[in-house]
């Protein structure tokens, strides 16, 4: 089923889960550290039926960042709709929070850092530029914040991306509190109560 209650036809449904085994089989090993057959073998399909939805490996990789700036659009999309205020800063808070909630699913993190590592591919490369180009406008748009407090968004997103994967959260050392200081992400929700938790974002 889709969200909108809409029943998937078999082909539909087995194009989704390898999707979503893609997601999770590139997310843990890379690009060039994953084979079709790994991601076959974890969305209980053939490699050769996967070679029928998707003709490279390469195709099946951007499906799943495709999918993983999809996931970005939609939570920052209902996050900016269900501010009570007009307020840039307001407006930019909700989505860095979204955004920090969004990759507190390891995998969608671990995509998007993966990609950027696979960039001299030009197909991924440019799934990558899209996928920003798609986010910076959404943001800007949203929020009606200046280019300056956009840039600062986008920044600290890829910072709490670097503190989240290099396990900063973890470092007792002055250097990583400098880092780390006003950035809200994961490992600092993991810290706080269920409710406090919610409230922490990649501002």
């Amino acid at each position: 089923m889709t969200r909108s209650g809409t029943k998937l036809s078999d082909a539909e449904s087995r194009r989704e889960q390898l999707i979503k085994s893609a997601i999770h089989v590139f997310g843990r090993a890379g690009y060039r550290g994953t084979s079709v057959a790994e991601v076959a073998a974890h969305a209980q399909l053939s490699p050769a039926y996967v070679f029928k939805l998707f003709s490279t490996k390469e195709a099946l990789f951007v499906a799943a960042l495709e999918r993983c700036y999809a996931a970005i659009h939609e939570v920052i999309t209902e996050a900016a709709a269900a501010v009570d205020s007009s307020a840039p800063e307001a407006i930019l808070s909700a989505m860095g929070a979204a955004y920090a909630q969004l990759i507190a699913r390891r995998e969608l993190l671990l995509l998007q850092v993966h990609a950027l590592a696979a960039t001299d591919i030009e197909l991924v490369a440019e799934t990558v530029r899209r996928g920003l180009a798609m986010v910076t406008t959404l943001v800007k748009e949203r929020s009606q914040a200046s280019d300056e407090d956009v840039q600062q968004f986008m920044a600290r997103g890829q910072l709490c991306q670097l503190i989240v994967t290099a396990g900063l959260d973890n470092i007792d050392a002055p250097w990583a509190d400098l880092l780390q200081r006003g950035i809200r992400h994961p490992g600092t929700m993991t810290k706080q109560s269920p409710r406090r938790g919610r409230r922490r974002t990649a501002e």
